[in-house]
């Protein structure tokens, strides 16, 4: 009973941290709710196309830390895999559905890759560097995180050596990345998958302007 306990717990504590909305606060600091601006999404390519580079390097840098530090708590407290696998999950789980947001929230990929760094952080490293440069070849940034967060588990299997809690961590991970980009594959599947770097464009459905009638001046 204790160990049930202690995992709601810690999973309760990560759900929370994860709910800290690093792209809404750093967008609100702009004077910008980014939930109104392009995709909505609060996560570091939303708020690098509608806010800025040096906001999107703090989202990036703050989502993936907020997933370790909750990971590592347990980790800390010598609780068990399946309580850290189960708190890293519900980390995630709060980015992606915040409560405090009318449950909704960013693609949890950097806060993934935070959560499996406190886990693994040799195959955290090497699943980042390959959708890194999934993203410098296309320029395609969901495709470089689908296939970034499906690393992991592959990884896992490919070595061998793993705890199972960590390895259905991995799966779940993947899985919810792959949900969360459902839309974005539809859009990469039609070819219309916005690049990085690309800006979206303005359609306006207002007719041009008529120079107004000359009015007859004779008497």
């Amino acid at each position: 009973m204790l160990d049930v306990l202690n995992t709601l717990l810690f999973m309760a504590i990560g759900y929370f941290i994860g709910t800290v909305p690093t792209g809404y606060l750093v967008a609100r600091a702009r004077g910008i709710d980014i939930q109104k601006v392009g995709s909505g999404n609060i996560g570091a390519t939303n708020i690098l196309r509608s806010v800025g580079v040096v906001p999107a390097v703090i989202v990036v840098l703050l989502d993936p830390l907020k997933g370790f530090l909750a990971t590592l708590l347990p980790i800390l407290f010598l609780q068990s895999s399946w309580t850290i696998a189960l708190a890293g999950f519900a980390t995630v789980f709060g980015n992606n559905f915040n409560v405090f947001l009318k449950m909704r929230g960013g693609k949890g990929i950097a806060t993934s890759l935070g959560v499996f760094m406190a886990v693994d952080p040799i195959v955290t490293l090497l699943s980042m560097i390959i959708g890194i440069s999934t993203i410098g070849l296309g320029r395609f940034v969901s495709l470089g995180s689908i296939i970034g967060l499906m690393c992991p588990p592959l990884m896992l299997l490919a070595r061998g050596n793993f705890q199972f809690p960590y390895f259905y961590l991995a799966v779940a991970l993947s899985t919810l990345a792959i949900w969360r980009h459902r839309e974005n594959i539809q859009r990469l599947a039609k070819g219309v998958e916005r690049r990085l770097g690309e800006k979206a464009k303005v359609e306006t459905n207002a007719e041009p302007l008529k120079d107004p009638p000359i009015e007859d001046l004779n008497p």
